[in-house]
């Protein structure tokens, strides 16, 4: 299991332990973490999962595909370093202690 920590924007935390081979967007609907819409179901057909990684895990995840980059075109306030769709990054082993924090609002 990986331990994932996301961060509601108000400042609360969930950390859950997550399966590997799930998705990060996954582990927040399982577990019921507020803010992490995922109206698509994880197509990657919406930004509803957009959450912020923390800047000390921005090269330890893989990169985006031109998929979630056009995604992410649609999320609220998307930072160009931070931004990520949960329903891309697959929970891994190395993924231990990964941090996220969602934005104000999805759209």
């Amino acid at each position: 299991m990986a331990r994932i920590t996301y961060i509601e924007h108000n400042g609360t935390r969930h950390e859950v332990d997550v399966k590997p081979g799930m998705t990060v967007m996954e582990g927040a609907r399982d577990n019921g973490i507020p803010g992490i819409d995922a109206d698509c179901g994880g197509a990657c057909a919406c930004s509803t999962c957009h959450v912020y990684v923390d800047p000390a895990w921005s090269d330890q995840i893989p990169p985006k595909d031109p998929m979630e980059e056009d995604m992410l075109d649609f999320a609220w306030q998307p930072d160009p370093e931070r931004s990520r769709l949960t329903c891309q990054i697959k929970v891994t082993d190395a993924l231990d202690g990964l941090v996220v924090q969602m934005p104000e609002r999805q759209i």
